[in-house]
Protein backbone atom coordinates (compact mmCIF):
# COMPACT_ATOMS: atom_id res chain seq x y z
CA UNK A 1 0.00 0.00 0.00
CA UNK A 2 1.19 3.55 -0.90
CA UNK A 3 2.22 5.88 1.80
CA UNK A 4 -0.10 8.90 2.55
CA UNK A 5 2.39 11.90 3.84
CA UNK A 6 1.29 15.56 1.91
CA UNK A 7 -1.25 15.17 -0.67
CA UNK A 8 -1.69 18.56 -3.05
CA UNK A 9 -4.22 18.15 -5.90
CA UNK A 10 -7.54 19.00 -7.25
CA UNK A 11 -10.68 18.62 -5.52
CA UNK A 12 -13.84 18.01 -7.31
CA UNK A 13 -17.16 18.78 -5.80
CA UNK A 14 -19.59 16.16 -5.16
CA UNK A 15 -22.68 18.44 -2.88
CA UNK A 16 -24.87 15.02 -2.45
CA UNK A 17 -25.80 13.31 0.83
CA UNK A 18 -26.01 9.13 1.09
CA UNK A 19 -23.70 8.83 -1.52
CA UNK A 20 -24.01 4.95 -1.49
CA UNK A 21 -21.12 1.94 -2.23
CA UNK A 22 -23.57 1.13 -5.20
CA UNK A 23 -23.10 4.53 -6.48
CA UNK A 24 -19.57 4.21 -5.90
CA UNK A 25 -19.35 1.25 -7.94
CA UNK A 26 -22.10 -0.54 -9.08
CA UNK A 27 -22.95 -4.39 -7.92
CA UNK A 28 -22.06 -5.61 -11.80
CA UNK A 29 -18.96 -4.47 -11.33
CA UNK A 30 -18.20 -6.70 -8.44
CA UNK A 31 -17.37 -9.79 -9.91
CA UNK A 32 -13.55 -9.35 -9.58
CA UNK A 33 -11.07 -9.38 -6.87
CA UNK A 34 -8.58 -7.29 -8.32
CA UNK A 35 -8.31 -3.67 -7.04
CA UNK A 36 -6.85 -2.44 -10.30
CA UNK A 37 -9.50 -1.50 -12.90
CA UNK A 38 -12.10 -0.07 -11.87
CA UNK A 39 -11.74 3.25 -11.48
CA UNK A 40 -13.15 3.29 -15.03
CA UNK A 41 -16.57 2.44 -13.53
CA UNK A 42 -16.61 5.02 -10.48
CA UNK A 43 -19.96 5.99 -10.30
CA UNK A 44 -20.60 4.13 -13.37
CA UNK A 45 -23.98 5.34 -13.48
CA UNK A 46 -23.69 9.20 -13.24
CA UNK A 47 -20.50 9.34 -15.13
CA UNK A 48 -22.13 7.32 -18.06
CA UNK A 49 -25.94 7.08 -19.89
CA UNK A 50 -27.32 3.38 -21.10
CA UNK A 51 -24.97 3.83 -24.08
CA UNK A 52 -21.87 4.40 -22.59
CA UNK A 53 -21.72 7.75 -23.43
CA UNK A 54 -19.84 10.09 -20.94
CA UNK A 55 -22.60 12.71 -19.30
CA UNK A 56 -20.73 16.12 -19.52
CA UNK A 57 -22.32 17.77 -16.89
CA UNK A 58 -21.15 14.92 -13.55
CA UNK A 59 -18.52 16.46 -11.89
CA UNK A 60 -15.65 14.01 -12.95
CA UNK A 61 -16.59 14.11 -16.46
CA UNK A 62 -15.83 17.79 -16.44
CA UNK A 63 -12.04 18.81 -18.38
CA UNK A 64 -10.90 20.53 -15.07
CA UNK A 65 -11.97 17.59 -12.81
CA UNK A 66 -10.41 14.91 -14.38
CA UNK A 67 -7.65 14.32 -12.62
CA UNK A 68 -8.85 15.47 -9.20
CA UNK A 69 -7.11 13.72 -6.45
CA UNK A 70 -9.72 14.73 -3.50
CA UNK A 71 -13.57 14.17 -3.13
CA UNK A 72 -15.49 16.91 -1.22
CA UNK A 73 -18.54 15.33 -0.34
CA UNK A 74 -22.12 15.41 1.33
CA UNK A 75 -23.19 13.70 4.56
CA UNK A 76 -23.28 9.57 5.25
CA UNK A 77 -20.34 9.07 1.75
CA UNK A 78 -20.34 5.55 1.77
CA UNK A 79 -23.02 4.39 2.90
CA UNK A 80 -24.65 0.99 2.26
CA UNK A 81 -23.54 -2.66 1.85
CA UNK A 82 -19.48 -2.81 2.83
CA UNK A 83 -18.03 -3.75 -0.44
CA UNK A 84 -14.45 -2.94 -0.84
CA UNK A 85 -14.14 -2.38 -4.32
CA UNK A 86 -16.11 0.53 -3.00
CA UNK A 87 -12.09 2.50 -1.79
CA UNK A 88 -10.83 -0.19 -4.84
CA UNK A 89 -12.33 1.97 -7.85
CA UNK A 90 -11.55 5.27 -5.90
CA UNK A 91 -7.91 5.10 -5.56
CA UNK A 92 -7.89 3.24 -9.11
CA UNK A 93 -9.44 6.66 -10.75
CA UNK A 94 -6.72 8.63 -8.22
CA UNK A 95 -8.65 9.86 -5.45
CA UNK A 96 -6.64 9.79 -2.56
CA UNK A 97 -8.19 11.57 0.08
CA UNK A 98 -12.61 12.17 0.64
CA UNK A 99 -13.54 14.93 3.08
CA UNK A 100 -17.23 14.44 4.09
CA UNK A 101 -18.92 15.92 7.43
CA UNK A 102 -19.44 12.16 8.07
CA UNK A 103 -19.02 8.30 6.33
CA UNK A 104 -20.16 5.37 7.17
CA UNK A 105 -18.55 3.11 9.24
CA UNK A 106 -17.34 0.18 7.09
CA UNK A 107 -15.99 2.12 4.47
CA UNK A 108 -14.63 4.80 6.36
CA UNK A 109 -12.36 1.83 7.94
CA UNK A 110 -12.01 0.36 4.33
CA UNK A 111 -10.37 3.40 2.89
CA UNK A 112 -7.84 3.58 5.60
CA UNK A 113 -6.91 -0.28 4.84
CA UNK A 114 -6.22 1.04 1.02
CA UNK A 115 -4.57 3.57 1.27
CA UNK A 116 -7.12 6.18 1.46
CA UNK A 117 -7.48 9.13 3.77
CA UNK A 118 -11.16 10.04 4.78
CA UNK A 119 -11.57 13.02 6.68
CA UNK A 120 -14.79 14.55 8.72
CA UNK A 121 -15.18 17.77 9.31
CA UNK A 122 -18.21 19.61 10.67
CA UNK A 123 -20.77 21.01 7.46
CA UNK A 124 -19.73 24.38 7.98
CA UNK A 125 -15.80 23.62 7.15
CA UNK A 126 -16.68 21.20 4.26
CA UNK A 127 -18.83 23.90 3.12
CA UNK A 128 -15.87 26.47 2.70
CA UNK A 129 -14.03 23.44 1.37
CA UNK A 130 -16.87 22.57 -1.21
CA UNK A 131 -16.99 26.82 -2.55
CA UNK A 132 -13.18 26.24 -3.23
CA UNK A 133 -13.80 22.72 -4.99
CA UNK A 134 -15.87 24.99 -7.21
CA UNK A 135 -12.97 26.38 -8.58
CA UNK A 136 -12.45 24.03 -10.94
CA UNK A 137 -8.68 23.21 -11.66
CA UNK A 138 -7.62 26.34 -9.16
CA UNK A 139 -9.14 24.21 -6.59
CA UNK A 140 -5.91 22.77 -5.33
CA UNK A 141 -5.85 21.79 -1.51
CA UNK A 142 -2.50 20.58 0.71
CA UNK A 143 -3.50 17.83 3.15
CA UNK A 144 -1.24 17.02 5.29
CA UNK A 145 -1.61 13.92 6.93
CA UNK A 146 1.50 14.39 9.28
CA UNK A 147 0.34 17.76 10.71
CA UNK A 148 -3.61 17.55 10.41
CA UNK A 149 -4.40 20.09 8.53
CA UNK A 150 -5.90 21.07 5.01
CA UNK A 151 -4.54 24.27 3.37
CA UNK A 152 -7.18 26.10 1.14
CA UNK A 153 -6.48 27.72 -2.17
CA UNK A 154 -6.08 31.41 -0.09
CA UNK A 155 -3.33 29.65 2.57
CA UNK A 156 -5.81 29.20 5.55
CA UNK A 157 -6.26 26.20 7.10
CA UNK A 158 -8.27 23.82 8.56
CA UNK A 159 -7.67 21.02 11.28
CA UNK A 160 -8.52 17.48 11.60
CA UNK A 161 -8.74 14.47 13.78
CA UNK A 162 -7.36 11.25 12.65
CA UNK A 163 -7.03 7.90 14.55
CA UNK A 164 -3.41 7.79 16.04
CA UNK A 165 -3.53 4.09 14.81
CA UNK A 166 -4.92 4.98 11.39
CA UNK A 167 -2.84 7.98 10.85
CA UNK A 168 0.32 5.73 11.40
CA UNK A 169 -0.98 2.98 9.30
CA UNK A 170 -0.89 5.27 6.22
CA UNK A 171 2.12 7.18 7.22
CA UNK A 172 3.89 4.08 6.55
CA UNK A 173 1.96 2.33 3.97
CA UNK A 174 1.00 -0.37 5.84
CA UNK A 175 -2.47 -2.61 5.31
CA UNK A 176 -3.10 -5.53 7.08
CA UNK A 177 -0.64 -7.26 5.27
CA UNK A 178 2.41 -4.77 6.09
CA UNK A 179 1.37 -4.84 9.34
CA UNK A 180 1.45 -8.51 10.45
CA UNK A 181 4.94 -7.89 8.47
CA UNK A 182 6.12 -5.54 10.82
CA UNK A 183 5.90 -8.68 13.28
CA UNK A 184 7.79 -11.12 10.81
CA UNK A 185 10.67 -11.13 12.61
CA UNK A 186 9.53 -11.46 16.16
CA UNK A 187 6.67 -14.67 14.39
CA UNK A 188 9.83 -16.34 12.66
CA UNK A 189 11.45 -16.70 16.70
CA UNK A 190 8.57 -18.40 17.81
CA UNK A 191 7.73 -20.87 14.75
CA UNK A 192 11.80 -21.91 15.10
CA UNK A 193 11.25 -22.16 18.95
CA UNK A 194 7.53 -23.68 18.54
CA UNK A 195 9.27 -26.52 16.40
CA UNK A 196 11.55 -27.31 19.27
CA UNK A 197 9.04 -27.58 21.64
CA UNK A 198 6.18 -29.45 20.07
CA UNK A 199 8.19 -31.39 16.90
CA UNK A 200 4.83 -33.45 17.01
CA UNK A 201 2.81 -30.33 15.33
Amino acid sequence: MDAFTTLTGIAAPLPLINVDTDMIIPKQFLKTIQRSGLGKNLFDEMRFDADGNEITDFVLNRPAYRDAEILVAGDNFGCGSSREHAPWALLDFGIRCVIAPSFADIFFNNCFKNGILPIALPQDEVDLLMADAQNGANARLTVDLESQTITRPDGSTISFEVDAFKKHCLLNGLDDIGLTMEKAAAIDSFEKSAAVQRPWV
